[in-house]
């Protein structure tokens, strides 16, 4: 007949076993959920700052030719740049069409009032074209260096957005790594824990064990 010692320590022994590969399960169940879910943050977290990143890009783009629009009209990527500058406002329609109507108010009203060839209108001509071209150059550079600052704002926003993600993956890296800390220590408690419970189990069956004799082994 089966000694009931080693019977009661068979069970302990198997039932900790049990215990112990039940813990080691729950802690690396509770890790993957941990890290599954910091991994599905992570990735919204980088499908928002490219979402944000696709509607600024316009704004970006549109700065950086305001950029060096004006840095070409004032003259600070060199002379040929300013020169090219300066001439498509020149020959271009906004130019050409103020011009023309107001050569045309200038001579109608000189007509009109007998001074058609009056050193007068013949002033107000020679002086007309450059006002036009130096007001539509200023008008020009604050155009383009509204765009500029409109291209900085966004990308300022989307660098604040980049560093505010960076910090959001830092932390849910953190988490990542706890979690695989928490279920690697929750599995030596639990190893631990077993083979502790095992070692008193066994001296305590030896200690149970008779002899023939009915002295005990140990």
């Amino acid at each position: 007949m089966p000694n009931p010692a080693l019977l009661a320590a068979g069970v302990s022994i198997g039932g900790g076993m049990l215990s112990a590969n039940a813990q080691k399960k729950a802690a690396n169940t509770a890790s993957a959920a941990q890290q599954a879910a910091a991994e599905a943050g992570i990735a919204e977290q980088r499908r928002q700052f490219n979402v944000l990143r696709k509607l600024a890009q316009p704004y970006v783009d549109a700065g950086t030719k305001g950029l060096y629009g004006s840095m070409a009209l004032v003259g600070l990527n060199g002379n040929v740049q300013q020169r090219n500058a300066i001439n498509g406002i020149r020959n271009g329609v906004q130019f050409q069409t103020m011009v023309k109507s107001g050569e045309d108010a200038i001579t109608s009203n000189a007509s009109a009032t007998g001074g058609l060839r009056g050193g007068n209108t013949e002033a107000a001509l020679a002086q007309f074209r450059p006002q036009i071209l130096s007001s539509l150059i200023d008008k020009q550079i604050a155009n383009l260096s509204g765009l500029a600052a409109n291209g900085q704002g966004a990308a300022t926003g989307v660098g604040s957005a980049a560093q505010a993600m960076g910090s959001n993956i830092s932390q849910l890296l953190d988490g990542m790594g706890s979690a695989q800390a928490g279920a690697a220590l929750a599995a030596g408690r639990a190893n631990a824990n077993t083979w502790g419970g095992l070692s008193y189990s066994i001296n305590d069956v030896l200690g149970q064990v008779k002899q023939p004799d009915g002295k005990a082994v140990f």
